[in-house]
């Protein structure tokens, strides 16, 4: 008997529908030579400092860092785990082979195989990795198993990130909240959470302390087109005025008329970040909520699989592109009718093996939409539709002028664009009727101005009377973080960078993974360490003294967090030693304990709003142990 796994009941029924696993019992489903039986996410969880010694019970200084000789795991204790589990161990000592049928990522390969080893299963093992639940995708995934020891790394590195969580969350948790919270309520430190709060707070005090500067530009109006001066900025009014005189004395002379033809491609597919971003700025939806709209799409087998960090396909999915439009063209006829009886573009910008580890970009499946959809889902798919629909139109194709001008020796420039031909914008521009009405508030700065002013025909050599002027313009602070930008920050380690190459090339050092960041920012709230006015987050009295006790970089830095997750990906690749990279945050922390308790400050910190229990002396339950590997101090 071969036994399937999944992670989801769910699942656990379309695969056994598929295999002909079809007579059900309580915690599985038999038949045709299969069993097929499912976890509920996490069954299993590293112990927690209770369980490996007593003493580490009660909440002391004395007894950091806690650094188990080796780390081990449990069962959650809940009572339908501890059923299921049985089902699960009973089901592995009777079969011939295991089919690890989790999640196809790294967080799913942790759960199964903390559950295989709970149950010590010592029976060979294969693993089902799909990236779409279609029947197809299912078939194609058994007709293809791959080798449990080439996920080796992959689960090793999840092994890393989880022990490395426990190490700095537990033991830096406790450590200032001992040392500095006022009434013993727990102050949530961790890997992940407290760099992210970091740019939340930087960012705001970066804006509280901003000064305002003025400075005066040099502009002229010739033939009702507004020229910028070559000058730098005037630094005071009266600077520029004494030029101002000097150009009005001449006429404005068009010394040169440049046009060049350019082009812009569509923008990339989505991974999971870039389409929390897309959803937050133009649906006002959190991280969260897109994360759950997507992963309910992806369990509808509407979408593919979720929690990935490319945006490219693979080329083997070039040839499955055409069905896939076809099986969604029901609801954009129209945008597709340019694209019937044409040959599919394919762009290195699109397909590229390289760019692929485990999953490929977020597309649609191909299968038909039903009748209704909740809002919140409608409006993602359709994201994620129109964005691979538009990767196989033309590039956007315009004309860029600039014109050169002169007036005595003070130079002059306009520059217009304009689009000849819209290319893949039109996939955009028939679709604006449906955008969200967050669209509406956005501000222009949020977006980009990709059609700049028509200019009138010049010819060089033309010459005429003009109007010079002074223009005041302001110093702005930066913007306080969305939820979309503050995403983009995580992805960049705290980099401001648009460019999609760029921004591609700073992924490897991200902090967190795509799949955990909504729920980090979640964290970041249920602390009381940030809230929303509107769109824009702001830290609260709490978060800010966290950030200001914290005097160790390694713990609060962007960058420093980014070159360590860094390090768990090289580990995924089996580049790097896990040993050596669990030995770091070892050292790390030790160096933590040892410089919090040096600090003779006495400064205490109260969050605005906790829920979990307060820390009493008698510590009656340890409340930073991850009861859930997803929900901790990381």
């Amino acid at each position: 008997m071969i036994l399937c796994i999944t992670e989801k009941p769910s699942v656990g029924r379309d695969i056994a529908r598929i295999i002909g696993a079809n007579t059900q019992h309580p915690g599985y489903y038999e038949g045709n030579g299969y069993c097929v039986t499912w976890t509920f996410g996490h069954l299993c969880t590293l112990k927690e400092p209770a369980d490996y010694t007593l003493d580490w019970k009660r909440w002391s200084l004395s007894s950091l860092p806690m650094i188990p000789l080796k780390f081990g795991i449990k069962l959650i204790p809940q009572q339908s785990i501890e059923t299921q589990f049985n089902t699960i161990k009973s089901l592995i000592e009777q079969c011939d082979e295991v089919i690890n049928c989790g999640d196809a990522g790294q967080e799913g390969e942790l759960i199964q195989r903390w559950v295989m080893q709970k149950a010590g299963c010592r029976k060979p093992v294969k693993r089902l990795w799909i990236s779409s639940l279609t029947d197809e995708s299912i078939r194609e995934g058994f007709a293809n198993l791959r080798s449990h020891d080439e996920l080796e790394p992959l689960y090793t590195a999840g092994l890393c990130r989880a022990i490395g969580d426990w190490i700095l969350g537990i033991n830096a948790t406790r450590l200032y909240t001992i040392k500095y919270s006022k009434d013993r309520q727990i102050l949530s430190v961790g890997r992940v959470q407290t760099p992210t709060l970091a740019l939340v707070v930087n960012r705001q005090l970066e804006i509280e302390n901003f000064v305002p500067k003025d400075t005066w530009e040099l502009k002229t109006v010739y033939r009702d087109t507004t020229f910028s001066s070559a000058l730098k900025a005037f630094a005071t009014q009266e600077a520029g005025e004494e030029i101002l005189k000097d150009v009005a004395q001449y006429p404005l002379t068009v010394t040169d008329v440049e046009k060049k033809k350019g082009k812009e491609a569509p923008p990339r597919l989505f991974d999971l970040t870039s389409l929390q971003v897309e959803c937050n700025k133009k649906f006002g939806m959190g991280a969260d909520a897109t994360l759950k709209a997507i992963q309910s799409l992806y369990e509808k087998k509407l979408a593919t699989y979720p929690r990935v960090d490319t945006t490219y396909l693979t080329d083997d999915m070039y040839p499955k592109c055409k069905n896939i439009l076809n099986g969604i063209s029901r609801h954009y006829t129209d945008i597709l009718q340019p694209l019937r009886g044409e040959k599919l573009k394919k762009s290195k910008k699109v397909f590229d093996n390289s760019k692929v580890t485990d999953h490929h970009a977020i597309i649609p499946t191909g299968q038909p939409l039903p009748q209704s959809l909740p809002m919140d889902e409608r409006n993602v798919f359709d994201t994620i539709a129109l964005r691979f629909i538009s990767v196989f139109y033309p590039d956007c194709s315009f004309e860029q002028t600039t014109v050169k001008a002169e007036a005595g020796k003070y130079k002059f420039k306009a520059t217009g664009r304009v689009i000849t031909d819209q290319g893949w914008k039109f996939v955009y521009q028939s679709r604006k009727g449906i955008s969200s009405s967050a669209d509406a508030d956005k501000n222009d700065d949020d977006r980009k101005d990709d059609e700049t002013a028509v200019l009138p025909p010049f010819t060089k050599g033309e010459s005429g009377p003009h109007v010079p002027k002074l223009m005041k313009k302001t110093s702005q602070p930066p913007k306080y973080y969305t939820e979309g930008t503050l995403l983009k920050a995580m992805e960049t380690a705290g980099a401001s960078v648009e460019d999609e190459e760029l921004r591609e090339a700073l992924k490897a050092n991200g902090i967190g993974r795509p799949s955990t960041r909504a729920a980090i920012i979640e964290i970041l709230y249920k602390r009381g360490y940030i809230r929303k006015e509107r769109k824009s987050l702001r830290a609260t009295p709490a978060g800010i003294e966290l950030i200001s006790v914290i005097q160790e970089e390694l713990l609060k830095s962007a960058k420093l967090t980014g070159i360590w997750e860094g390090r768990l990906r090289q580990i995924e690749r089996g580049e790097y030693s896990a040993p050596e990279f669990i030995s770091q945050l070892k050292e790390m922390i030790s160096q933590i304990v040892m410089s919090v308790l040096k600090d003779n400050s006495n400064r205490q910190i109260i969050a605005e709003q906790q829920n979990d229990s307060v820390v009493k002396k008698d510590n009656k339950k340890d409340k930073t142990s991850p009861a859930n590997p997803k929900k901790q101090n990381d």
